[in-house]
């Protein structure tokens, strides 16, 4: 049961880490200052104050850069492998010890990082359609949804784990499905 629980936190942190890559590192540092969130052994830095300041400097500065007409665009390109191995990360630290290293691993990797990199392409999938039908000028609108929701998602990831899986693949559909609509629309209208 611990693993599943494990995972449940890990795929939640992971999709946090595809919203914005610093934000989950940065409640996970937090918890564990707090308390609250005891990261797997070889994972002890999380609970450093000079880490978390430094997560907290990043976070500052990534969220503070996607503001920025275009730059979004061009942190998109960096923003997703680091997502995937911030996402990997994110997992093997709230992996469950029931595993063997290689396990552990394996499951950050694949369901971390693969999480991690299905919502951070979804990301960047819409902000390319905003971009496109805007000129980039909802753009900020984008960027403030995606900084709240990693933040949600992080800390919702450390109280109900479940709940978040459930919502993550909720949000993953519905998006998906917007993206499709937005194209459909954007093809219908190239016709005429």
């Amino acid at each position: 049961m611990e693993t599943i629980l494990g995972l449940c936190i890990g795929i939640g942190l992971s999709a946090a880490c595809g919203f914005r890559v610093f934000v989950p590192l940065l409640v996970m540092s937090v918890a564990s200052l707090m308390g609250w969130f005891e990261p797997m052994k070889g994972f002890d830095w999380l609970a450093m104050p000079s880490v978390c300041i430094a997560l907290a400097v990043a976070t500052v500065c990534e969220i503070a850069a996607y503001y920025v007409p275009w730059v979004d665009n061009l942190l998109d390109t960096v923003a997703t492998p680091a997502a995937m191995i911030a996402g990997t990360l994110a997992t093997m630290a709230v992996s469950s010890g029931e595993m063997s290293q290689f396990a552990s691993w394996a499951a950050a990797i694949i369901v971390g990082g693969g999480t991690a990199g299905a919502v951070q392409m979804s990301t960047v999938a819409v902000r390319g359609l905003s971009t496109a039908t805007t000129g980039g000028i909802a753009n900020p609108v984008v960027s403030t949804g995606e900084w709240i929701g990693a933040f949600l998602l992080s800390v919702l990831s450390l109280m109900v784990p479940v709940l978040v899986v459930a919502l993550v693949l909720l949000l993953i559909v519905l998006a998906v499905r917007w993206v499709r609509r937005k194209k459909q629309e954007n093809m219908n209208s190239a016709v005429l």
